[in-house]
């Protein structure tokens, strides 16, 4: 490997031959897959964009040129070409790079993507900023996977295409997503229309028109005379009809072409969608044959592909068990997840019941709304999201869901802190704006038996609309069921010196640290009794108040500050006439980095450590 080392940005690349450009290709996806088998991260879809990324740090100077990426788990590459190569050692680790665009990583990272289908909108802001400040500089937008799939993307490009702004659009797509223009004359008229010559041809006839009055108008009305022969013989696509210029498909792992037809697209100086094909995994055979499970993947053999990691049972494998023994139960019960039916745990489910499974795509909006459709006409919806996904479709569950009391089901994954994914993906928001909205019922268990029972109720029992949420993984404590009543106050320890109550599975952490306090045998040990809540919405505000012993409660809550129940908590003591003060302990008000668990439990102070920690202080300083 002897290119990669040296290329550290766009200079770099214009001094390669276009064969060295291909060995940098090979020396990138030999690097890409040894980095990641020791760290994880999203693999198949940095493979498939070796080259097209490779070509765009070509022709556009990222430094300055702005590169917004959609999702943004696809920016591997580009970290490589722009001084980041040595870095990758650290990647998604506690401390180190994220694996995804952070401005304050480099000037190159134009923004910060995590969700998809936005990166057009940001694109176009840009360009619109560059006009209005008389700056020069291009403006690109890579979007894929999916991405397209989200109705916000559609509302970007029917505005950029408005705008006339100089931009350009790429869309990386691996076939999964988008037909290809089907016949003999749309493939022998899309190479026409794609060719350098018929492109140069019609930037020159533009610029030359363009300079009179006259010109102009001539220009606009042999424009509209082209375009209407055009139709009649060419099929168009949606992005045309939206008035883009369409250039491709291209074939996406050919560099030369892909370069040549990006110079184009850049220098036609309008708003250009370029298609572009490519394979996920392209390059690494493990990686081609399991394009899913190499998306995000933890550390692995290289010359097998195999997980070096044993596979543990997690709260979305007992989701997805759960729902096929509803299903089976009955027939009304039906899933919906959007794009994400592997990670929700609802793969064997679409095989058993693939009439129930309904995967719209990223499109979270209308994943909620389309289930107030089917509760609304006797189905018993169950929406598949992550929390953090969730956020997206804040006001259908508002406005369709709830405001008409729909029994929907909310099954709210990855919700908490996630871990190497980052302050993206972390669904630590959910409880807040989930709990302000009348009738929602939100359900969080502690072990996977408290996940079915929940489940359960929540289907068959519950009225109205009502979500549960879980965490990623498979952190749980105890093995008790829930018992069908959310308003429970479940009392874990006697301690009568202060009260520690917190939900979900953060109740591990609560219980060692109770355990801690006591552990010394010393004067300034502390005796807590800990309480959980199967629900931060609908807990017994009179049985709290009862069980509560000490003059200090602990709220822990792994959300943000503000948005969790230590508020809630203080005010419902505070009416039943207790003299007590409530201390939150949840995540702070900054948005959480990335890194492993452990170091972000630390970080945030929510790791039994440091709750053991902040409760002694206070009670050594409060005695």
């Amino acid at each position: 490997m002897y290119l990669l080392p040296k290329i550290n940005g766009h200079d770099d690349l214009l001094r390669l031959t276009d064969k060295e450009r291909e060995i940098l290709c090979q020396e990138i996806r030999e690097y890409l897959v040894d980095s990641v088998s020791k760290t994880g991260g999203h693999l198949a879809s940095n493979l498939g964009i070796v080259e097209l990324t490779v070509a765009i740090e070509t022709v556009f100077d990222t430094m300055k040129d702005r590169l917004v990426f959609d999702v943004g788990h696809q920016s591997y590459v580009h970290k490589l070409l722009t001084g980041r190569q040595e870095d990758f050692a650290n990647l998604r680790q506690f401390g180190g790079i994220s694996g995804f665009p952070k401005p304050n990583e480099s000037e190159s990272d134009a923004f910060v993507a995590g969700h998809a289908s936005s990166s057009v909108s940001i694109a176009l802001g840009m360009a619109r900023a560059r006009t209005l400040m008389k700056d020069d500089y291009q403006v690109v937008a890579v979007l894929g996977d999916g991405a397209a799939t989200g109705g916000m993307i559609y509302e970007g490009m029917n505005d950029a295409a408005m705008s006339k702004e100089p931009m350009v659009i790429i869309l990386n797509d691996n076939e999964m997503s988008i037909d290809k223009n089907v016949g003999g004359m749309a493939w022998h008229l899309s190479r026409i229309r794609s060719s350098g010559e018929y492109l140069r041809l019609k930037a020159g006839y533009r610029r030359i028109l363009m300079r009179t009055p006259f010109g102009k108008r001539f220009y606009q009305l042999t424009s509209k005379v082209k375009n209407r022969v055009k139709r009649l013989v060419l099929p168009s696509t949606v992005f045309e009809n939206m008035g883009l210029t369409y250039l491709g498909p291209v074939d996406g792992h050919d560099l030369p072409d892909l370069i040549e037809l990006l110079q184009m697209a850049r220098d036609l100086r309008s708003p250009v969608l370029v298609h572009v094909i490519t394979r996920k995994g392209h390059g690494y055979r493990f990686a081609e044959e399991k394009p899913s499970k190499f998306h995000g993947i933890g550390k692995f053999d290289p010359e097998t592909g195999k997980t070096l990691s044993g596979k543990s049972k997690t709260y979305s494998d007992v989701f997805g068990e759960t729902m096929m023994e509803l299903a089976a139960e009955n027939p009304r019960v039906c899933a919906i997840t959007a794009a994400m039916p592997g990670g929700t745990g609802l793969l064997e489910f679409r095989e058993k019941f693939p009439n129930r499974l309904f995967d719209v795509g990223i499109a979270e909006e209308h994943a909620v709304s389309m289930a107030g459709g089917l509760a609304k006409q006797g189905m018993v919806p169950v929406v598949a999201i992550y929390s953090t996904f969730l956020q997206r479709g804040y006001d259908q569950i508002m406005q369709d869901v709830a405001l008409a009391g729909q029994h929907v089901v909310f099954a709210i994954d990855r919700a908490g802190l996630v871990g190497e994914d980052g302050p993206t993906h972390h669904g630590v928001f959910d409880v807040g704006f989930l709990r302000q909205i009348p009738g929602m019922t939100v359900l969080a268990p502690a072990n996977f038996e408290q996940l079915k029972s929940m489940l359960r109720w929540a289907v068959n029992e519950c009225n109205g609309p009502v979500a549960v949420r879980y965490p990623r993984g498979s952190t749980q404590y105890g093995a008790d069921s829930f018992a069908g009543r959310p308003e429970a106050v479940v009392q874990h320890t006697m301690g009568e010196d202060a009260t520690v109550i917190c939900y979900g599975t953060i109740l591990n952490e609560a219980m060692m640290a109770s355990r801690m306090l006591i552990g010394n045998g010393k004067t300034d040990d502390v005796s807590v009794q800990v309480l959980s809540l199967p629900s931060p919405t609908h807990y017994s505000r009179e049985e709290l108040a009862e069980k509560v012993k000490g003059k200090h409660v602990f709220v822990i809550e792994e959300v943000c500050h503000g948005s969790g129940i230590s508020g809630d908590i203080a005010l419902s003591l505070r009416k039943a006439g207790l003299d007590c003060t409530v201390h939150a302990i949840d995540l702070g008000e900054k948005f959480v980095p990335h890194g492993d668990m452990r170091s972000l439990y630390r970080l945030t102070g929510i790791d039994n450590g440091c709750i053991c920690n902040h409760i002694r202080e206070v009670m050594i300083h409060e005695n």
